[in-house]
């Protein structure tokens, strides 16, 4: 009788494992697919959405509060005079292709990242660096042109992880980091598969295997979400059903903040669109309240600079820009442009497309008559971005303090203005942080001022997950779906 009882349990507690056993697979919805996966190579945030952590890995890192972390370098030294940068690299890191990583695959990085022929998109970031030096295998000293008070923080974005000499041609379809997820596989049209990494030199992570199923349609985003077809959609686009996952005990609804400053950008290269009093008449035909509850169902916070609200050095100048159709029409009858027509490119993020059919709508009220042109997302990079050939478009910029793009005159929005250009150069010298307040202060009233282009809202960050995952970021500091703390609680 002992004996059966024995066994039966041992049948039962085989029978009942499974049900209690945690889950160690997600399935990630993202609304883009990356058109590569390297971020060294490619503007697109949905690159780093994806390899950002997970794959590749910085010398520091951002933490979802947006703080600066150690990365592949545990600790640092900064001279007194601001100039050198001695880093201390971990020991025993490799890259998924079992290559060891040292002090000279930083110099590569680096190096590659700056060169003359680089195609970085945010090249800038390396631009104060004089000479970057290996030291020892496990020690780089990184020699700056002048003082770069946010040197640490360029460190930590996805354009400046460190890759390896052996792999680097081909990570934009075979990506090989150090990050604690491997490149497993490459649907394109529907989804990129990780799975975990066995010889990470961290922690590792809970999940074993991670998938990114690409939604562009949010009836679509909901339908997988409902089914479960997704675990977890980070930047959930259909906006309008968020009440109903809210109302929903089997998912939790996680609103956040992102760097994604959204704006209807300008080429200043357009002739009217040169003349201050046209920018600043689209300006005021813009009603951001009107934007924020037609496209985007009340979420997102109305900006009136190139600044993220939830930092401590925000200006709110959104009364600089207010809606007034009136003042609107009688600039543009003062700039000798009642009839103006412009093209508006529209990517196909809904904030874009919901946003920019309000944008045409309310430009229409005051005289201005647009073409609406909508572009994929390859396209909107080499047409809009690339090639500056568009009048109007929307897009949000999701880089961290990135106010700097606007003194840069080959920028797609072709501004070219020296006393902004002076402000951003002065600040990228200093470090002390009242000084550094005061240019940021001084930078976001010129591009405000100046109606460089039209600010819209700053994008929200609205996640649908099950209810029983923990660990993705609330806040976005920088794009990036990190799974390295991610879990199932059951």
């Amino acid at each position: 009788m002992l004996g059966r009882l024995k066994m039966g349990l041992a049948v039962l507690a085989l029978v009942a494992t499974p049900a209690f056993a945690q889950r160690t697979d997600i399935s990630v919805g993202m609304v883009l697919e990356p058109p590569n996966l390297d971020p060294t190579s490619g503007a697109a945030a949905a690159i780093r959405e994806v390899t950002y952590s997970n794959i590749f890995e910085g010398l520091t890192r951002f933490g979802p509060d947006g703080a600066v972390n150690p990365g592949l370098a545990h600790d640092w030294e900064i001279s007194e005079d601001g100039l050198t940068y001695t880093f201390h690299l971990r020991e025993g890191v490799q890259f998924h292709d079992g290559t060891p990583f040292s002090a000279d695959d930083v110099v590569f990085s680096l190096d590659r990242a700056r060169a003359e022929d680089s195609t970085n998109a945010q090249k800038q970031l390396f631009a104060a660096i004089d000479t970057v030096t290996a030291i020892d295998p496990l020690t780089v000293e990184v020699v700056l042109s002048q003082p770069q008070g946010a040197f640490l923080f360029n460190m930590a974005w996805g354009d400046a992880v460190i890759m390896s000499p052996a792999s680097v041609e081909n990570n934009a379809t075979n990506p090989v980091g150090t990050g604690a997820f491997r490149f497993a596989r490459w649907v394109q049209g529907d989804r990129v598969e990780l799975e975990r990494n066995a010889d990470y030199w961290g922690e590792a992570p809970a999940l074993e295997r991670a998938t990114f199923r690409f939604i562009s349609d949010p009836s679509a985003a909901f339908a997988a979400m409902m089914a479960g077809d997704v675990d977890a959609f980070p930047n959930y686009p259909a906006y309008e059903t968020l009440a109903q996952f809210e109302a929903d005990p089997r998912y939790n609804v996680i609103v956040g903040s992102t760097e994604g400053e959204t704006i209807l950008s300008m080429n200043h290269q357009n002739e009217a669109l040169s003349d201050i009093r046209v920018r600043q008449a689209i300006s005021h035909a813009i009603n951001r309240q009107d934007i924020i509850d037609g496209a985007m169902f009340g979420y997102g916070t109305p900006i009136g600079t190139h600044f993220a609200p939830h930092n401590p050095d925000y200006l709110d100048l959104t009364a600089n820009s207010a809606h007034d159709p009136e003042a609107a029409r009688a600039l543009l009858a003062e700039a000798g442009q009642e009839n103006l027509t412009l093209r508006l490119m529209l990517p196909p993020p809904v904030y874009a497309r919901r946003g920019g059919e309000i944008v045409a709508a309310q430009l229409r009220e005051v005289g201005i008559q647009t073409e609406i042109t909508n572009l994929e997302w390859a396209q909107w990079l080499e047409q809009v971005f690339r090639g500056k050939d568009f009048d109007l478009t929307i897009i949000s910029h999701t880089e961290p303090m990135d106010i700097e793009i606007y003194a840069r005159p080959d920028y797609y929005f072709q501004y070219d203005n020296p006393e902004l250009q002076t402000i951003m150069a002065e600040l990228d010298e200093t470090s002390d942080p009242a000084a550094r307040t005061d240019l940021l202060h001084r930078a976001q009233r010129h591009i405000a001022d100046d109606f460089v282009v039209g600010f819209l809202f700053q994008l929200p960050k609205t996640g649908v997950a099950n209810a029983a995952i923990e660990g993705l970021w609330e806040n976005a500091p920088v794009p990036a779906n990190d799974l390295t703390g991610v879990r199932w609680t059951e």
